[in-house]
């Protein structure tokens, strides 16, 4: 069954890639990750750790270090350096919001539409972009992992924890996921939402979307007004 876009009741954003550009600040974290773990810079395994990393752009990052670094002790020592890391490239001003962002945002919630902002970070990361964006108010809802239950993307948790909190949809078709990575597309299908759209300002491009099941592959999440007043 296919949607009408404009029966859309609940947008749900990914923010780094998406409505927050961040200049690489995934892999300069990662860098301090990987030290903490005594990893050499130029090593094959940091080689291999990198790939992974630009490859599982968009999941929850403690799930990407419990997969590169084995143990439980590990991976938090890993995350609790990568938080402490991007968290002090954000206070230094290294981010911005993707262009036309905000105002896409501020268009979908005076269509009456409800907007939510998801993140693979932690809760303490993804507060600091959201005050050093002005956008801690924005929007009523975001979500990080631990507000799903900890699971993050690809799961589709964090959109149904949208669904479930806003009550802004009747039934899942009503909802749509925009990321920029096949992780925020497959979150989406999963959860069954009706639109779900790859968009190309960050990670992945074209045929990841295609391979996840994009219904929709947008320049930039600016198009998404647009398509959500029935443009095709």
């Amino acid at each position: 069954m296919t949607t009408d876009t404009r029966d859309i009741r609940l947008v749900v954003l990914d923010m780094a890639g998406t409505t927050v550009a961040d200049g690489g600040l995934v892999e300069r974290a990662f860098e301090a990750a990987s030290a903490e773990l005594g990893v050499e810079p130029g090593s094959a395994e940091h080689t291999e750790h990198l790939a992974y990393v630009r490859a599982t752009m968009g999941e929850s990052k403690i799930s990407v270090f419990r997969h590169l670094f084995g143990t439980e002790e590990r991976a938090q020592r890993a995350n609790a350096a990568f938080e402490k890391a991007y968290g002090e490239l954000v206070e230094s001003g290294l981010i911005a919001p993707v262009a036309g962002a905000r105002e896409t945002i501020e268009e979908l919630l005076d269509s009456g539409r409800t907007v939510v902002l998801t993140t693979g970070f932690a809760r303490v990361t993804q507060d600091a972009i959201l005050a050093a964006l002005g956008w801690s108010t924005l929007v009523p809802l975001t979500l990080c992992p631990a507000d799903a239950g900890g699971r993050g993307r690809p799961y589709p948790d964090m959109v149904l924890e949208a669904f479930l909190r806003t009550k802004a949809a009747e039934d899942v078709r009503q909802v749509a996921v925009a990321g920029d990575t096949s992780y925020d597309v497959l979150s989406g299908v999963r959860a069954g939402a009706g639109l779900v759209a790859g968009v190309r300002t960050g990670a992945h491009g074209d045929a990841e979307f295609a391979a996840a099941g994009a219904t929709h592959v947008l320049d930039s999440v600016a198009a998404l007004p647009a398509l959500l007043a029935g443009a095709r």
